[in-house]
């Protein structure tokens, strides 16, 4: 990374002859550069301050620009969005010394551009694999929002990218990064509750905003077959995009891979099952009796664990916890903002009587970026996340098929259900495909 942080953009801009416009909204032609990453196990670090490009500035976007904003080794650069209201909106928020950013419609231009670091992905669920294994294979470290990604074998593709990349890929399950999640983690392995039997997930309703609508053209700000992108081919609906993706198959998987993502990763973390997952998974679900959306309005899902635990995650019905872990010796239930125990005396055990130690992170946009300074694992790493979207994945599978589904996690596999294993991918729309990494592959051990 240049040390002048204003020269670098500037003269990039004018030897490659690009249309993007400093502090414009230009839009120029796709172009992709490959770039093998050399130095220590991870690649080499920035030596300054990250030079940020943001994928996707819509909330959750614009969310993590603010956060990265507020970070002193860190500056937000550029921003990509294929909706120019979007654009014109985090335009707004320009740097520390007022520099606009660069901005771009395309993220493939974005990725070109040598003087940035790393990439913050924040695109619909449906782009996540793509965006992220571009940049992996353009040199870039990426924080990438969960889930991870869309499909079990879009995680594997991510995980092994990353890997042969030798890139930084921390994923958006922020609430690693809180104190009461990680204190629940802490007691419920160091065996405070004994024997753990059940873990009870609560999942939000579905916030659509109703009825539907007919489909229509496209507004004339969104460039909508950019915004499909791998996703089928389908008329424009205004219900159908931005924040209401959510509910639809072909580009998310409802509130199982929204919240689900963040709490069933507190559950695979507090059952030390990180690199594994469970054994069976069986669901019931409930449909919006208007067909205004796909995903279940409310649903139960049974997943057990090879040691006999069950988690009963519930979507859409009565509120309870986030997380609740049940062992032989009282619970823990555990939200944002809130823990409790029953007994209470259970959480007020000292912190140096507790056997296990998790991984520390009080910030999870500061990991990130220690991380890329260090080249250490990031405290939600992409093989972490792929693991934990696997969970949701797997749940939603179980409901679109209404069986009862055996899982080898080692193997990542489906056993013994042909149409339900066929489920862990889908067809990409041409031309996206995603690409391989051809640098050699690395085995990195999780400190």
């Amino acid at each position: 990374m240049n040390p002048d942080l204003k020269t670098p953009r500037r003269e990039f801009l004018r030897r490659s002859g690009a249309t993007v416009a400093v502090g414009g909204l230009g839009f120029a032609f796709p172009m992709i550069v490959d770039r093998k990453v050399l130095g220590g196990a991870y690649g080499p670090p920035p030596s300054e301050r990250v030079q940020v490009g943001v994928i996707g500035v819509g909330g959750q976007g614009t969310f993590n620009l603010k956060a990265l904003q507020k970070e002193k080794t860190a500056e937000v650069v550029a921003i990509c969005d294929v909706d120019k209201d979007h654009l014109e909106k985090a335009r707004s928020l320009a740097g520390k010394d007022d520099r606009p950013f660069l901005a771009f419609s395309d993220y493939r231009r974005m990725l070109d551009d040598k003087s940035i670091d790393a990439v913050l992905v924040a695109t619909p669920d449906h782009w996540h694999a793509l965006t992220t294994i571009d940049a992996c294979l353009a040199g870039k470290d990426v924080y990438c929002e969960k889930p991870l990604g869309l499909t079990i074998d879009e995680g594997k593709e991510m995980v092994e990218a990353a890997r042969k990349t030798r890139r930084i890929v921390q994923t958006g399950s922020q609430q690693r990064s809180d104190d009461r999640f990680r204190m629940a983690c802490e007691m419920v392995r160091s065996g405070q509750l004994g024997r753990i039997k059940t873990v009870k997930v609560s999942l939000p309703a579905v916030n659509f905003k109703g009825p539907a609508v007919p489909d229509s053209t496209p507004p004339p700000q969104l460039d909508y077959q950019t915004w499909l992108g791998p996703a089928p081919d389908r008329p424009y609906n205004e219900k159908r995009v931005h924040y209401l993706f959510r509910f639809f198959w072909d580009y998310s998987g409802g509130q199982m891979t929204n919240f689900g993502a963040h709490h069933l990763d507190i559950v695979q973390w507090g059952l030390g099952r990180d690199e594994s997952g469970p054994t069976t998974i069986e669901a019931t679900a409930k449909f919006q009796k208007d067909g205004w959306y796909e995903v279940p309005e409310q649903s139960t899902i049974i997943y057990t664990y090879d040691d006999g635990v069950k988690v009963i995650c519930e979507q859409g019905g009565k509120p309870g916890p986030n997380v609740l872990f049940e062992g032989t010796k009282g619970s823990i239930a555990v939200s944002r903002g809130k823990i409790e125990s029953n007994p209470g005396e259970i959480i007020k055990t000292p912190p140096g009587l507790v056997d296990v130690h998790l991984y520390v992170s009080k910030n999870h946009h500061k990991n990130w970026l220690d991380c890329i300074k260090s080249r250490a694992l990031p405290i939600c790493d992409v093989a972490i996340g792929h693991r934990s979207a696997t969970v949701c994945h797997l749940g939603n599978i179980a409901i679109r098929t209404g069986r009862k589904l055996t899982w080898d996690p080692k193997a990542e596999m489906i056993v013994g259900d042909t149409e339900a294993a066929g489920m862990l991918a889908r067809p990409y729309r041409a031309p996206w495909k995603i690409r391989g990494a051809s640098a050699k592959k690395t085995s990195p051990v999780r400190a």
